[in-house]
């Protein structure tokens, strides 16, 4: 009996030493000697100047396992890959958990989320107590538009060009329960935020409830002005949802700045944490008005844990998050932010100079960061994606719907100019074989 005990105290003092939330985590154990020498060498450099410098970003791609892909992703937009890091530290906590899983879960790892709430919210420049952990973007954001008390006639207006899940959710609230969901339309690129906020102000009616925005457009790339729109609606008695998917991780911004109600985002998509991490944040005085999405003992609680009531999940994944925040803040987020705006600036200006090319995101920084959407003239949107990826090895997204159409191309900072420059050399052949064939093969 002494044995076992001893055994779980060590395990715990283990864990405790070396989690992700430790002095010495696995980020510490395999980058801060060369980290911290890089951070010291450019501790005076602007994030601006920062984001030319290769041999800074040189030591950053190594740490990606994805930098040595035999297909280069450029739809980071989707998912994006985890630092080796990260990787480690989710296959360290699996083979812990499969020793004996409701043990090492429940009564160890379980404890870890704690510490990642507290780090998410320094982050997220919130209170731990208004960010609940989950699975991605569609989780948190369905959990608020399913847990918000809504009637019959109600109006919910939001865009067409919103993510599907999101239209989905709102329609399904729609069909079965009544309520009235309102979608206006976007011609993007657009750079004047005004006219974006005054289309949202038009469509107010005194039955306006709720007014859904989607931090960065997910197909091309637009910012669009949440502050400025959260202000108007509250001026006016509207609750805002943002979707932060394409933004949190990426864009230096703390979320009540933003001044919204309600934020949602995916984890897995430019702060490289593991597949299937995401993250609720609600403002602390309005938690205990949303139903959870998953039952709780105490649905209408004010604590945000009663939104982790998932069952069994993966605490591997948690720990995961911790050092892809750790990754994350050895950077910057200004850093990252300027390095993976100006990649998509390089290789934007210069596809713009082939023939035939269109660009439909703008490039003005307040406008755009890391998505792009790109077309040929004379080739269609499905053969340009299925062209890079069988001729060239390149990995984008190609998207027809609604008012859009383009390929959707978002690197990240493991991407190096080599790479992009390798991406405008097939845009150029593609291009002039277009060109050459005289051929339209646009679809009608």
């Amino acid at each position: 009996m002494k044995h076992h005990e001893n055994r779980r105290s060590f395990v715990k003092k283990a864990l405790a030493l070396t989690g992700a939330f430790s002095a010495t985590n696995l980020f510490t154990q395999l980058h801060a000697e060369e980290w911290s020498s890089m951070q010291t060498k450019h501790q005076h450099t602007s994030p601006e100047e920062l984001a030319e410098n290769e041999d800074y970003w040189s030591h950053i791609q190594r740490a990606y396992t994805a930098s040595s892909s035999p297909v280069m992703n450029l739809n980071n937009g989707g998912v994006s890959p985890s630092p080796l890091v990260v990787q480690q530290a989710v296959e360290r906590y699996n083979l812990l958990s499969n020793q004996a899983p409701s043990y090492y879960m429940w009564r160890i790892l379980d404890q870890g989320r704690e510490p990642l709430r507290d780090k998410l919210a320094l982050l997220a420049g919130c209170d731990p107590e208004e960010i609940a952990v989950n699975r991605n973007a569609t989780e948190a954001l369905n959990t608020v538009i399913f847990g918000l008390d809504l009637q019959r006639g109600d109006e919910v207006i939001g865009c067409y060009q919103d993510y599907p899940n999101m239209m989905q959710a709102w329609s399904q609230r729609a069909d079965r329960e009544g309520i009235v969901y309102k979608q206006l339309s976007f011609d993007f690129p657009i750079e004047d935020e005004d006219l974006i906020v005054e289309k949202f102000r038009q469509a107010i009616t005194s039955k306006t409830k709720v007014i859904h925005v989607t931090h960065v457009i997910n197909w091309v790339g637009q910012i669009m002005p949440v502050r400025k729109i959260c202000r108007m609606a509250h001026e006016r008695g509207i609750e805002v949802i943002v979707d932060g998917a394409h933004s949190f991780g990426l864009l230096d911004f703390q979320i009540p700045d933003l001044e919204a109600d309600y934020f949602g985002t995916s984890l897995h998509k430019y702060l490289s944490a593991p597949i299937g991490s995401g993250m609720l944040w609600i403002k602390k005085d309005k938690i205990s008005k949303v139903w959870p999405l998953l039952c709780n003992g105490d649905p209408k609680s004010g604590d945000i844990r009663k939104f982790e009531t998932l069952g069994t999940r993966s605490f591997p994944i948690e720990q995961g998050i911790g050092e892809a925040l750790n990754f994350h803040q050895a950077i910057g987020t200004k850093r990252k932010e300027a390095r993976i705006r100006y990649l998509k600036n390089y290789w934007a200006e210069k596809a713009l100079q082939i023939h035939g090319v269109k660009l439909h995101t703008s490039l003005k920084k307040e406008f755009s960061c890391a998505i792009a959407g790109v077309s040929i003239e004379g080739m269609s949107t499905s053969q340009l994606g299925n062209t890079l990826l069988n001729d060239f090895r390149i990995h984008t997204t190609s998207i027809v719907y609604h008012n859009i159409d383009c390929v959707r191309v978002s690197p990240h900072v493991y991407t190096s100019l080599a790479d992009l420059d390798r991406f405008v050399y097939a845009l150029g052949k593609i291009a002039e074989g277009v060109n050459l064939s005289g051929l339209s093969t646009h679809n009608p």
